[in-house]
């Protein structure tokens, strides 16, 4: 479920925009790949850390409540398309690096984040929502990377964002009906 919902959510979202940008101007697609994988993972296991935490202080009743109404508010984000700010270099800095700290900021606050928050606060097992997330993260950001800008503009993203939004909103009944 982790891996299907973030892979959706994550089309057209700004880090997989980022992952385009990245391959367009380094074209060092392995440094690019692993940077996105490392930071995922780190970005991921902390979110996942404090939604883990959070379940623990919320009663369950309330917890399942609260992670539904998240999953809605997801669904109705992932509709909005998103755009890359401003550009910001890191001056100095290999494209692996370049790639690890602007992805893992990129990713700070973003859907696939706040997903994960939800998610692990649902699910038992950290480990298995970060490792679903991140590959979700995965396959929607190395095609991204391999193909680049041709790839943008053969995928509906339209259809895409209403696809992830289902998947949040079928996800937060889900919780409100599975305990």
């Amino acid at each position: 479920m982790s891996t299907s919902v973030v892979a959706l959510a994550e089309v057209g979202d700004k880090t997989q925009l980022l992952s385009f940008v990245l391959a367009g101007r380094f074209k060092r697609k392995t440094s690019i790949i692993l940077g996105i994988l490392l930071a995922t993972l780190a970005n991921h296991f902390l979110a996942g850390w404090v939604g883990a935490w959070l379940a623990s202080l919320v009663a369950p009743g309330l917890l399942r409540w609260l992670v539904a109404v998240a999953f809605f508010a997801f669904g109705a984000w992932a509709l909005k398309p998103d755009e890359l700010e401003k550009e910001r270099r890191l001056r100095g800095a290999g494209v692996f690096l370049t790639t690890l700290v602007a992805f893992f900021l990129v990713e700070m606050g973003d859907k696939t984040q706040l997903a994960t928050v939800a998610l692990a606060a649902r699910y038992d097992s950290l480990v298995t929502v970060v490792l679903g997330t991140t590959l979700g993260m995965m396959i929607a950001n190395v095609p991204a990377v391999w193909v680049g800008e041709t790839l943008a503009h053969r995928v509906n993203m339209r259809w895409m964002r209403w696809g992830a939004a289902g998947l949040f909103v079928a996800l937060g009944v889900l919780t409100l009906l599975v305990r």
